[in-house]
């Protein structure tokens, strides 16, 4: 049942127009059979009965010789033929006896029966015979008698195996043109869903922001409620970014003039509100760094990682001169990443900037594709990070940089944008000889990270 409820439409329409030919088509089948067989049973009863009345109308008897006679020729030369499995037969059960030559030293079985009477038996040599017989009187004879014709089944038999067979190979064609013909009309009539499939399949891949609407009027209004969804989404992240971005310049100017008069304050309560300022700042900055990333990774779209980058990768190469830093990149042309820009701006330009505060004279940043998504490696030459340091820094509310200047809030936000959109980050040992830090973003929303 587990396996049914997870079949397709297009599997269970298949599945259920199969099942209807299965019983529908031996159903008619049978039918036509039985028709068939009565029909042609019927026919064949009806020769039996003329040749009975034939037989009973060529009877009489010869008083001379005291015997019966049978005076009429019933055209068919099978009743002279010997065992040619069509017979006649008159007795009265005693001393009156008068076969058809065919039947030659046989006899057939004897029934009384005042009406007419229809029977299957086993004649001579096995051959399967229908009989027809009835009991009549003569005026000359005391007693009745019993008056049979049997012929013989195997053409009816025949017959009726010959228009089985061909009924069967009828209803096989049928069947397979029927369930053709469901599967064609299944295909098309599934066609928007496909369609819309294919487009819920560009939006998830960041192709397209909508669906395509020029369908049937029944799904045309659901891909319409769908774009509506879409729109309304994209409007809600946009103003949760557009919140925290305010919010983040409604609180700057208070916690400074905080830290001002903190400065009026004597010791050691200054230094104390000052510590405590400094936390309020981190958190408030943390927390609005993740808000303003939080949108939701379905809708995010794929963006040309060297164009988007480029802005960042500049800026820092200045910064990284006036340092004596060698800063290098190398992205492929053309490489694109399923992430909003702001958030792969952000990711990319807290990673190089840390590195460039740990680095002694170089950094290193490559990128690729492989089946599943993209990833970006940042190297650098510092003095890099043990087993321990690495568990660590990957731990809730830790820093890569606490014996340097700054917040230590690069690697969380980091970590943050990378879960959020599916994605896997690791540190390692650098080339370079310092920390490696790499992150791989799939291609799809919410895919496993490899």
């Amino acid at each position: 049942m587990s396996r049914l409820r997870r079949l397709s439409l297009a599997s269970r329409l298949l599945l259920a127009s199969l099942l209807t030919l299965a019983i529908a088509l031996p159903l008619a089948g049978m039918g036509l059979a039985q028709n068939f067989r009565t029909t042609t049973t019927a026919a064949f009863d009806e020769r039996l009965a003329s040749l009975l009345n034939v037989v009973i109308a060529g009877l009489d008897w010869d008083p001379t010789q005291q015997r019966l006679v049978h005076e009429r020729s019933l055209g068919d030369p099978r009743f002279e033929r010997v065992f040619s499995g069509w017979y006649w037969q008159i007795s009265d059960g005693a001393e009156q006896l008068l076969t058809s030559r065919s039947l030659w030293d046989q006899r057939l079985p004897t029934r009384q029966h005042r009406e007419v009477v229809l029977r299957d038996l086993t004649g001579p040599r096995g051959t399967p015979l229908r009989v027809i017989e009835r009991d009549i009187r003569l005026a000359a004879i005391d007693g009745p008698l019993h008056v049979s014709v049997a012929v013989s089944r195997e053409s009816l038999d025949a017959a009726l195996a010959r228009f089985g067979g061909r009924v069967s190979l009828f209803l096989i064609g049928l069947g397979l043109l029927l369930l053709a013909t469901l599967a064609l009309q299944v295909r098309w009539g599934l066609a928007p869903l496909r369609r819309i499939q294919a487009d819920l399949q560009r939006v998830e891949n960041g192709d397209a922001e909508r669906l395509d609407t020029r369908l049937s009027p029944e799904l045309a209004r659901l891909a319409r409620a769908m774009n509506d969804v879409l729109a309304r989404d994209r409007r809600l992240m946009a103003h949760a970014r557009h919140a925290a971005g305010n919010l983040a310049h409604a609180l700057k100017t208070p916690v400074s003039v905080l830290t001002t008069l903190a400065d009026g304050i004597e010791e050691p309560r200054r230094s104390r509100l000052r510590d405590e300022l400094v936390r309020i700042d981190a958190a408030v900055r943390h927390h609005l760094a993740r808000a303003s990333a939080a949108g939701d990774a379905g809708l995010a779209p794929r963006v040309d990682a060297g164009e988007v980058l480029m802005p960042i990768l500049e800026g820092l190469g200045r910064l990284a001169e006036r340092r004596g830093i060698a800063l290098h990149h190398d992205l492929p042309s053309g490489m694109r990443v399923r992430m909003e820009a702001q958030d792969l701006q952000e990711l990319v330009g807290n990673l190089l900037d840390n590195a460039l505060r740990w680095a002694e004279s170089r950094v290193a940043m490559h990128g690729g594709s492989d089946d599943g998504g993209s990833w970006m490696t940042v190297e650098d030459d510092g003095p890099g990070m043990d087993e321990t340091q690495r568990q660590a820094a990957l731990g809730r509310g830790a820093r890569l940089d606490e014996q340097h200047p700054g917040n230590g809030l690069g690697l969380a936000i980091v970590v943050d944008l990378v879960k959020l959109n599916g994605g896997r980050l690791a540190l390692g040992r650098s080339r370079l000889g310092g920390l490696a830090v790499q992150v791989w973003l799939p291609d799809r929303p919410f895919q496993s990270a490899g």
